[in-house]
């Protein structure tokens, strides 16, 4: 009984979501708007994490160590550093590692190759590479650094700890632009989905006069309140699948544009590639936001107008 009563709302749905095309069709495509509005707020909060945490990756302090230093004290040194709990990783660099990693580095620039052959020898010192679990806490592990460096006393073996205060404020200031972009994302985005519940809630209400007859009708041969409301609800919610389709087809040429352009600023993310590698997350959650605003809208506007 309850399977024949659902088959026939899904029919009666359907039915009048395909008769009343140009109220569908503008339902569907506001719908699609706020759905592809929404999802370019949440693919900028991706980007802009994404950046975040690549600018953390980027920001590091490196401990310079004089030429005359022994490897012993140098790994001695790294071990000890390592022992700070605010530290994530320590990376060892020798002399010929970054002599190699110079060359490698400058390997396009003929007059920068040729200085450094005629030096004869190599330059460039052995060096430590510390980052830090949290950006914030750069500050403190540079004055741990060089306490350690004046424990050292006579035996000391660094000879610059290179770190700039300029890293650690970019980085909040990118915070900063983050948590204001997430607040006025979420605005924009609830903004959309009232318009778009308002909207669809003025075609269900076209649609419920349409069919007033045929509700009248449902009334004196004693339909309840649940079977006359389904299928409005059901054409709301066939308004927020159509529309989360509408939104993925929409979403493709948008994000493979904006994908190396994202990619170029160094963001460290190609939204084209994101948006195929998490598409069917995506569909899932266009579809389910699409559904609910879709059928929010109906039930508002029958609870409202239809009264049974």
């Amino acid at each position: 009984m309850i399977i024949t009563k659902l088959k026939r709302t899904i029919k009666s749905g359907v039915i009048s979501f395909w008769r009343n095309g140009s109220v569908s069709l503008a339902s569907v495509l506001i719908l699609a708007v706020t759905l592809t509005v929404i999802s370019m707020v949440l693919f900028s909060g991706v980007v802009l994490s994404s950046t975040l945490e690549t600018i953390k990756n980027k920001v590091d302090i490196d401990v310079y160590f004089v030429n005359g230093a022994t490897e012993d004290s140098m790994l001695a040194f790294a071990n000890d550093v390592k022992k700070n709990t605010d530290i994530a990783e320590v990376k060892y660099i020798s002399r010929d590692q970054a002599y190699k990693d110079f060359r490698e580095r400058h390997k396009d620039e003929e007059a920068t190759l040729q200085a450094l052959n005629e030096i004869g020898e190599n330059p460039l010192p052995a060096s430590i590479n510390v980052k830090a679990k949290d950006p914030n806490s750069y500050s403190s592990i540079v004055e741990f650094l060089k306490l350690k460096q004046k424990n050292l006393g006579e035996n000391n073996i660094i000879e610059k700890i290179n770190y700039t205060e300029k890293n650690k404020q970019a980085i909040d200031s990118l915070n900063r632009i983050i948590n204001a972009s997430n607040k006025l994302g979420i605005l924009i985005a609830i903004f959309f989905a009232i318009v778009s519940i308002l909207i669809t809630f003025n075609t269900i209400r076209l649609a419920i006069y349409i069919f007033r007859e045929e509700i009248s009708v449902m009334r004196l041969v004693g339909a309840s309140e649940v079977y006359i409301k389904a299928p409005f609800v059901t054409v709301g919610i066939l308004y927020g699948l159509v529309s989360a389709i509408v939104t993925t087809i929409i979403l493709l040429p948008i994000t493979h544009y904006a994908g190396n352009w994202t990619e170029k600023l160094g963001t460290g993310i190609n939204l084209f590639n994101y948006y195929q590698s998490n598409l069917a997350i995506i569909i899932l959650a266009l579809v389910v936001a699409g559904a609910l605003l879709g059928s929010i809208s109906s039930f508002l506007a029958i609870k409202k107008y239809l009264k049974v």
